[in-house]
């Protein structure tokens, strides 16, 4: 055991961890009670149904790999697989997500270079930064009238500000004998931002634009709650108004798996712009 290395004994620890947790959750679901002979008023009033409870994980599993083993069927509006309905999902965050990032990096550059752009917009930050993005849902819905584009407004308006503000301070934080040195060979304004200050504050940036990814992918599991039709946020609250805890559990288990790949992906990224002075 002591020959393995860290992240050997890390992993080990890990499966250790989620085995006696699985073994626990298990043990600790009592088992269904068989029903006897029931009257026929009983039958009736539903006296024999089993109660609804929490699922083990043997169960999870097996649903699991019911949803997995087709995870792209469509059986109309309200029974599509599982890979569909992540899909959805990833395709209005990802175009919320740019959207935002098309607008922020740029004006997080302006502000992080500009002190009097920075004290005329801040108070504007100040004010929007902290209203719950499911606050603007209904605003979306009454102006844009349509549930997808309201959506992707939603996590526009939730990924914008992590941007903005790292864009920002990566970019203020810039040693200034750097911008001097820019100065002195007389390169513009625009190839400083590129050649100088860029490659400095790429780690702050990206560091900004992980925050938002996972601060997206929250929203919108709330957001499709709330409009409906698709995406894995309308899976959760289908199979709940159907009382499947089962399927309920396991699109948790995929939400969660899901934006951890997706916060995998910015901390590869960010290694890769680390900036060694």
């Amino acid at each position: 055991m002591t020959n393995l290395s860290l992240n050997a004994r890390a992993a080990l620890l890990s499966v250790l961890i989620l085995f006696v947790g699985l073994a626990v959750w298990e043990l600790s679901i009592p088992a269904q009670q068989a029903v006897g002979e029931l009257t026929e008023y009983e039958k009736l009033t539903g006296a024999g149904a089993p109660r609804a409870g929490v699922p083990p994980p043997s169960q999870v599993i097996v649903k699991a790999w019911e949803e997995l083993s087709n995870p792209f069927y469509d059986a109309g509006p309200n029974d599509k697989g599982i890979g569909i309905q992540i899909g959805y999902s990833i395709y209005r965050v990802l175009t919320g997500y740019l959207l935002a990032a098309l607008i922020a990096i740029p004006l997080g550059f302006l502000i992080g270079m500009s002190p009097v752009a920075y004290k005329a917009l801040n108070p504007f930050i100040q004010v929007l930064r902290p209203i719950s993005p499911l606050a603007w849902m209904p605003l979306a819905l009454f102006i844009i009238q349509d549930s997808e584009a309201s959506a992707i407004f939603v996590i526009f308006i939730c990924s914008i500000w992590p941007m903005l503000l790292n864009t920002a301070f990566g970019v203020a934080g810039v040693r200034s004998d750097w911008v001097n040195v820019a100065k002195t060979h007389e390169l513009s304004p625009l190839k400083t931002a590129f050649a100088v200050i860029l490659p400095a504050a790429a780690p702050t940036i990206v560091t900004g634009m992980r925050i938002s990814i996972g601060i997206a992918w929250l929203v919108i599991v709330a957001a499709e709650m709330l409009v409906g039709g698709t995406g894995i946020g309308y899976y959760v609250w289908n199979e709940w108004n159907n009382l499947d805890l089962t399927s309920v559990i396991f699109s948790i288990l995929m939400i969660g798996i899901v934006g951890m790949l997706l916060d995998a992906m910015f901390g590869l990224l960010q290694r890769r712009v680390a900036y060694v002075e």
